[in-house]
């Protein structure tokens, strides 16, 4: 999987028009380029990480070029030490949860079911015919959202998880640590101790210090329903292992042929294909989202600083509830599984999964890229 011999099949149909952020090791360690008119370009002597890269007021006028993109993939089959890596580095990597009002019925489910997954189909009859309507049509914060909160409390079905579905506030919380993502073609974790739990395909905005949206690249929330559903109090346990957050395979950034209105109309496609045969597809859809993507921007940065900037995935409709095991138990992963994210503007993030103390350890953290920096003197 980690191999760069077929990246170029994984990136958008348009990639040689559009303009690419992301981050390489050609042996020397991270470094960050820039894919524009289909050439790649190493720009780290003048903006030594990602963070910096998209914090400058203009992109590098030029670079170490490193040719044609299909030129470096034959290096890489001759053996040259190159691998892709995840498109961020200094970013805070954040989440947003619940932001689908379609998949706000799976989280009521693992809330109800206590993380057991022999639970969930009677419990999802129970819950569709009790709450009847469609919550998509109801907007997060308004009166109607509140009336019918009203009326849920009073028949106690009323549930966190539907609070920061059509509530004021948007759930946001820390995905990963800084350093501690995977990228394109490098192996996801689940807890080796975790028997429900599924991956889930979003878009991730990429913003700058400002909060502004620069680009977007695809991400896989490698989610734990059992250790949720047992309790919300798990949630960092359930969303933050190593391993568990993957990103690429590059970010798109911003342009007038790639624009936010493109990813508030995107589809994303999820394709899982398991060891013993199992196969499973699912589309997440953004224009079925309950808050603007910029909302959820301007939420995550309304009380809070991110000087490096920050990585917000926005959430999904999609939570796979087709039959594994045995029926009514729904979906979760076997080790093998290989994780497919695409979209027609993004390209393809493809991972295969392991357990989270399987997966190679998170061993290089802030410490080691600053002092690798240092001794390539990329730093100014």
């Amino acid at each position: 999987m980690d191999s760069l011999l077929n990246i170029a099949a994984d990136l958008p149909q348009d990639w040689e028009s559009g303009t690419f952020a992301g981050r390489m090791d050609f042996g020397e360690g991270p470094t960050p380029v820039l894919i524009r008119d289909g050439d790649l370009i190493d720009v780290s002597g003048s903006a030594p990480t990602v963070s910096h890269l998209l914090a400058a007021s203009s992109l590098p006028a030029s670079g170490r070029s490193m040719g044609p993109l299909g030129a470096l993939e034959i290096s890489a089959r001759e053996g040259a030490s190159i691998r892709l890596l995840a498109p961020l580095d200094l970013q805070c990597v954040k989440a947003a949860g619940v932001t689908f009002a379609v998949s706000t019925l799976e989280r009521v489910i693992e809330e109800r079911a206590r993380g057991n997954p022999d639970a969930a189909a009677e419990i999802r009859t129970q819950l569709e015919t009790a709450m009847g309507g469609d919550l998509r049509t109801i907007r997060p914060g308004s009166e109607e959202a509140a009336r019918l909160k009203d009326s849920l409390i009073a028949s106690q079905l009323w549930s966190q998880y539907l609070e920061v579905a059509i509530g004021p506030d948007a759930e946001i919380f820390t995905k990963c640590p800084v350093l501690a993502s995977v990228g394109w073609g490098q192996e996801i974790g689940v807890r080796s101790d975790s028997s429900w739990n599924n991956p889930e395909p979003e878009v991730v905005l990429v913003c700058n210090a400002a909060g502004r949206p620069v680009g977007a690249t695809l991400g896989n929330d490698v989610n734990l329903r059992d250790f949720e559903g047992r309790s919300a109090l798990l949630l960092g346990k359930a969303k933050d292992n190593n391993a568990s957050c993957a990103l690429g395979p590059f970010i798109r950034l911003f342009d007038d042929s790639f624009t936010l209105d493109d990813v508030r109309a995107m589809d994303i496609t999820l394709d899982i294909e398991g060891p013993d045969g199992f196969h499973l597809t699912g589309v997440n859809s953004m224009s079925q989202i309950s808050r603007d993507p910029e909302d959820l921007a301007r939420q995550a940065m309304s009380e809070h600083q991110y000087p490096d900037g920050f990585a917000l995935f926005l959430g999904t409709m999609f939570a796979p509830t087709k039959d594994r095991s045995q029926p009514g138990s729904g979906f979760t992963h076997k080790t093998g599984d290989i994780v497919s994210v695409s979209s027609a503007r993004l390209g393809r993030l493809v991972n295969r999964v392991t357990t989270s103390k399987e997966a190679p350890p998170w061993a290089f953290g802030i410490s080691h890229l600053m002092a690798n920096l240092a001794g390539r003197g990329l730093l100014h």
